[in-house]
């Protein structure tokens, strides 16, 4: 890379840490570059991006934003990994860190709150910000469902009622009339 290409690279990373919302570094020493593709569709699949820095230049994009807090744990061969919705970056960096012993999760930051590792792992285990949503949204929808059921219940009481009387009600009418012919039958007789 040219100066200019470093100083572009540099400015179109800080753009990206300051309208992102979760950051995840990771050591990827000896990723093939399958495993890296892979990881890649994976990301991309979940709405994140993973991307190899030089870690200087990461620095330099870090510097001034809310996730300078991970400046130390870039050293070595890493990764950086971001993503809008901070859950999914971390679902997808566990999962793939699980299959393969290559990528090693280091930390990772969550607006000005720097995680570590295990912080990381404890975010993937939460639900995906869509399921959280799906979730309030049927929150939201349960009470208007049990008043809507409450409010039909003595509707449908009442006609169970109603019905029960009109059929006992019925019953003794046909009992009745049985027993006038008996009686009828036997005075005849």
């Amino acid at each position: 890379m040219d100066r200019t290409e470093k100083h572009a690279f540099v400015a179109s990373l800080a753009a990206v840490f300051a309208e992102t919302s979760m950051v995840v570094v990771t050591r990827n020493d000896g990723m093939t570059v399958a495993q890296v593709t892979s990881l890649r569709s994976r990301m991309r699949t979940a709405g994140a991006t993973f991307k190899v820095a030089k870690n200087r230049l990461a620095t330099l994009a870090l510097d001034g934003t809310r996730f300078d807090g991970i400046a130390p744990l870039l050293k070595g061969p890493t990764a950086l990994a971001w993503a809008h919705d901070p859950v999914a970056v971390a679902k997808v960096a566990v999962e793939f860190a699980k299959t393969n012993d290559k990528l090693v999760i280091l930390g990772g930051a969550l607006g000005k709150q720097t995680l570590d590792a295990d912080g990381v792992k404890a975010l993937a285990e939460l639900p995906s910000l869509d399921v959280l949503r799906a979730q309030l949204v049927g929150l939201i929808a349960t009470p208007a469902t049990r008043i809507t059921g409450v409010l039909q219940a003595p509707a449908a009481q009442l006609a169970r009622v109603f019905g029960a009387y009109a059929n006992k009600g019925g019953a003794s009418q046909d009992e009745g009339g049985d027993a006038a012919e008996t009686t009828g039958d036997a005075e005849a007789a």
